[in-house]
């Protein structure tokens, strides 16, 4: 079990994602996004590996719920530099989390 200093410590915050573009050389199928988390957090790339439920135009414009203070992992080519979140649908394929009402971009989870 962890306490709640540890939680606490994990930074959630709300992006819009601005750019979505497949990602060839992923081991799975994937998309390399980029985010804007507002002006403290800037501009992030991610990878996801969401294409089941997802055309990379429906993302442009979606907000969504990312861990920002994680290192960058290096996935093939690519550094992904945020963790963006989502849950298993029934088949195991991510659904993304993102705020059910509009929250400026930045948003800090609490």
């Amino acid at each position: 079990m962890i306490n709640y200093q540890d939680f606490e410590k994990v930074d959630i915050r709300v992006g819009e994602i601005v750019r979505a573009e497949d990602f060839p050389e992923a081991r799975k199928p994937a998309y390399k996004l980029t985010l804007d988390f507002g002006a403290e957090i800037g501009i992030k790339n991610s990878s996801v590996q969401i294409t089941k439920h997802y055309s990379k135009e429906e993302l442009i414009g979606k907000l969504v719920i990312g861990v920002v203070n994680f290192p960058p992992k290096q996935i093939g080519p690519f550094v992904s530099e945020i963790l963006t979140l989502g849950l298993p649908d029934e088949n195991g394929d991510v659904v993304l989390l993102s705020p059910t009402k509009g929250v400026p971009k930045g948003g800090k989870m609490f």
